[in-house]
């Protein structure tokens, strides 16, 4: 699995188009691990299953507590927000 994540650490809120189609938005310290976590079928149980996936956004933040406040606000969007986001 992917190393924990620090409070520290640069962290990137990401949002990933799932093979059917599907978004899921997450956040880590470690994006490409966690991508390939994700294609490997290991990340979140959300995408297990709906592999593989394909980052279409990243954003980084300087802390853990701003990253994970991103996640929340972009997973309130609707499905069409969220393609405006992306393009």
């Amino acid at each position: 699995m992917s190393a924990p994540l620090r409070r520290d650490a640069r962290c990137w809120v990401y949002i990933v188009r799932c093979a059917d189609g599907t978004y899921y938005t997450g956040y880590t310290s470690h994006l490409r691990e966690r991508i390939r976590l994700h294609n490997a079928g290991r990340g979140a149980k959300y995408v297990r299953g709906r592999g593989p996936v394909r980052l279409v956004y990243a954003k980084a933040f300087r802390s853990f507590r701003h990253a994970a406040r991103e996640e929340y606000r972009l997973k309130q969007l609707r499905r069409a927000q969220k393609a405006a986001l992306i393009r």
